[in-house]
């Protein structure tokens, strides 16, 4: 990998941009970035975008999209990243890369036995697995290997992708399918660098989402533990480590890799 993979000239795609995380990784990445490079941002809060979007430095190009990616096809997606790249093509980078961190946690409130609703089901996983897949194969067609830009996928993943919690059956489930999928990726994709981050327990909406509305006793006083211990973590400690971890290169293309993993320098 290369070393200066966040730096130079480079077109950065982050899903769901417009607060947490991923807003995070918007800033932190956005701070490293060459001059000319371009940062395009998705999610559906269009306030929340330009909020994240003032964050960035100046000498950067951003853009913002308002989109439903739970509903968006192939050839939307495609518009989108072909609109932001613009006539003078995806030649002009040096680095592509592209962080699927959209997610939904999912009802938390019932049991896997209640779980019937195949609509539910289609709904979200629509947005939490079809959806990253859909966009990172239109991402990688436009940034083939005939491009020669690197390339770089980074798959914001859970412990709940191997973890069981109760009665969070949507959102382990559909962490484990999309983290496989991005596994599978990578081995077919040996000239593309692949990343599965694990953030740890992070200050989000989401988290608190979770604290508060999963019903399993069980799970709730895990995470209830966690949030009066000082495992939580702001969204600059992960993102910063996210930072460190593609910086010393120590992993292998599609592992997983958590916040607390400890990397040789």
């Amino acid at each position: 990998m290369s070393a200066s993979l966040l730096s130079g000239k480079v077109f950065l795609l982050v899903t769901g941009a417009s607060k947490g995380i991923g807003r995070q990784i918007a800033e932190s990445f956005g701070s490293l970035l060459g001059e000319g490079s371009l940062v395009l941002l998705l999610a559906r809060n269009s306030n929340g975008l330009k909020e994240t979007a003032n964050k960035l430095p100046k000498r950067i190009k951003v853009q913002t999209t308002s989109v439903d990616l739970r509903v968006a096809d192939a050839n939307h997606l495609k518009d989108i990243i072909s609109k932001a790249v613009g006539p003078a093509g995806v030649t002009q980078f040096e680095n592509a890369i592209i962080v699927h961190n959209a997610a939904s946690i999912g009802d938390l409130s019932k049991p896997t036995i209640a779980l019937t609703d195949f609509q539910i089901w289609r709904d979200y996983y629509d947005l939490n697995v079809f959806s990253p897949a859909v966009l990172n194969g239109v991402f990688m067609q436009l940034f083939n290997e005939a491009s020669k830009v690197t390339r770089f996928v980074i798959n914001v993943t859970s412990i709940a992708a191997n973890t069981p919690f109760g009665s969070a059956g949507y959102y382990c489930s559909g962490k484990a399918a999309r983290t496989m999928f991005f596994k599978v990726f990578a081995t077919e994709n040996p000239n593309v660098y692949v990343l599965n981050y694990s953030p740890g327990f992070v200050d989000t909406d989401m988290l608190h989402a979770v604290i508060t509305g999963i019903t399993d006793p069980s799970a709730r006083n895990f995470f209830r533990e966690v949030q009066s211990s000082d495992l939580v973590l702001t969204t600059q400690q992960t993102v910063n480590r996210m930072i460190e971890i593609i910086k010393l290169q120590k992993f292998n293309s599609g592992d997983i890799i958590d916040y607390s993993d400890l990397l040789e320098a």
